[in-house]
C-alpha cells in the first residue's frame, strides 16, 4: 500500500523569493505552446471499451445517452486528426514557433503523416500515456507495462523516445516513481502548482517537474467558460501580460495547453492565431519546446 508521505505535499513552494530563472538571452517570459494529440487513442468501441468518450467534444462534457457505439462521439474526434491538427500545426509553422506536442502513443501511431510532419519540424513529443485513458486507476504492473509500451511506440513512430511524461488528468500514486525507475525520462508535467520548475524525489533520487496547466487551456470551451475565439484571446492575452509585467524583476513560465477537436475549428484557431501574433509582438520573450526548458532547469538550477 503506498503511503501518504511518498506523496507530501507541499503548500510554501518558492514562497516569496523563487529563484530566478535566467532564461537564455536575458528573457523575462518563457512560454510554451502543447498540442494535445489524443484522437484515436481514447475510450472507444474499437479499443475494445465497450463505450464511447465524448470528452472536450461540441458534443460537451458528459454522457450523450446512446446506447452502445456512438458514432457522432466518433466523429467529434475524427474532426481533430483529420483536419484540426493540420490547422493548428500549420499556424505554428507559418510563424517558426515550436512545439511540444502531448501525444498519446497508439493515436501517433495512427496518424503516420502527423507523425512524420512533428519528426520533420523538431517538435518535441511529450508522452500524454499509451493510450489517453485515466491513468491514476491503472493497476502498477498495467501501468509499469503502457509506460514501456508507450516510449517504445513513441520512439517508432516520430523517431525520438519521450523524456516528458503527462497523465490524462492526474498521475496514480505509483506514476512519479514508475517513471523514475524507467530511467529515461528528464521530467514529468504531472502537477499544476507552480510557475516554475521544481525538483523533488521519485524513487530515491532527484526528479524534475514542469508544471502543465489548466488555467490557458482550451478546456473551458468545451466546459462552457469561454463562447468564442475572443474568450481565449483575452484570457490569453492577460495571463501573458501579468506574467510579462512580473517578468522585469522574477521571470516565470507560461503553458497555453490546445486541443485538435476543440482549437483546431476555424473560429476558435481564430484565437489562436491572434495570441501567437500577440506574443511575437513583445521582445524578451523564449517561446520554447517543454524539453527544452527541463533541460535549461536542469543545467543552471541542478538538484541540490
Amino acid at each position: 500500500m503506498t503511503h501518504p508521505d511518498d506523496h507530501p505535499r507541499d503548500y510554501a513552494g518558492y514562497g516569496p523569493n523563487p529563484p530566478h530563472p535566467q532564461w537564455p538571452g536575458g528573457a523575462r517570459l518563457a512560454i510554451n505552446f502543447v498540442l494535445n494529440v489524443e484522437e484515436g487513442s481514447e475510450y472507444s468501441f474499437d479499443n475494445g471499451d465497450g463505450r464511447s468518450e465524448t470528452t472536450l467534444t461540441d458534443a460537451g462534457m458528459g454522457p450523450t445517452g446512446v446506447e452502445g457505439r456512438d458514432l457522432a462521439a466518433e466523429s467529434f474526434f475524427e474532426y481533430g486528426s483529420r483536419v484540426g491538427f493540420w490547422r493548428l500545426f500549420k499556424l505554428f509553422r507559418e510563424r517558426q514557433l515550436p512545439l511540444t506536442i502531448s501525444g498519446s502513443a497508439l493515436a501517433l501511431e495512427r496518424l503516420p503523416q502527423a507523425a512524420a510532419a512533428i519528426r520533420e519540424a523538431g517538435d518535441e513529443v511529450l508522452c500524454h500515456g499509451w493510450r489517453w485513458v485515466n491513468q491514476f486507476n491503472l493497476p502498477e504492473a498495467e501501468e509499469r507495462e503502457h509506460i514501456r509500451r508507450a516510449v517504445e511506440s513513441l520512439t517508432a513512430s516520430t523517431g525520438q523516445r519521450p523524456l516528458g511524461w503527462y497523465c490524462r488528468y492526474g498521475p496514480s500514486l505509483n506514476t512519479r516513481r514508475l517513471l523514475a525507475e524507467e530511467g529515461g525520462f528528464l521530467y514529468d508535467s504531472n502537477a499544476y502548482n507552480d510557475d516554475l520548475p521544481y525538483w523533488t524525489r521519485a524513487a530515491g533520487r532527484p526528479h524534475l517537474v514542469v508544471p502543465h496547466t489548466f488555467a490557458t487551456n482550451d478546456n473551458k470551451y468545451a466546459r462552457g467558460w469561454w463562447g468564442t475565439s475572443d474568450d481565449f484571446f483575452t484570457w490569453a492575452r492577460d495571463s501573458f501580460d501579468v506574467l510579462y509585467a512580473e517578468g522585469a524583476t522574477q521571470p516565470r513560465l507560461m503553458s497555453v495547453s490546445l486541443h485538435l477537436r476543440v482549437s483546431g475549428h476555424p473560429g476558435r484557431s481564430a484565437g489562436v492565431a491572434r495570441f501567437l501574433d500577440y506574443v511575437l509582438q513583445h521582445p524578451d520573450v523564449w517561446v520554447c519546446r517543454r524539453v527544452d526548458v527541463a533541460r535549461h532547469w536542469r543545467a543552471v538550477h541542478p538538484a541540490g
